[in-house]
């Protein structure tokens, strides 16, 4: 395997990885009444806590994809 797959691999996964949260972002934003209520069947949840879980979700999400996706992506780009 080439550092050019890796790379390639790499940014394919960052790319597809940011439209899932970008997909969750506004499927949680559009339709919040709709997936908090379907959560509400399985779980008794307030609406702020709801909230907060997705948000630290959502943030979790992004750190992991800066942490193993973009972070290599960018020390093999400088490297070679």
């Amino acid at each position: 395997m080439t550092v050019e797959i890796v790379r390639s691999v790499l940014a394919w996964c960052a790319v597809i990885n940011i439209g899932l949260l970008l997909f969750w972002l506004l499927w949680l934003t559009l339709a919040h009444d709709f997936v908090f209520r379907v959560h509400g069947k399985w779980l008794t949840l307030s609406a702020e806590r709801f909230d907060a879980i997705h948000y630290a979700g959502m943030a979790f999400f992004k750190i992991c994809i800066f942490l193993f996706n973009i972070v290599p992506y960018l020390a093999l780009r400088i490297v070679g």
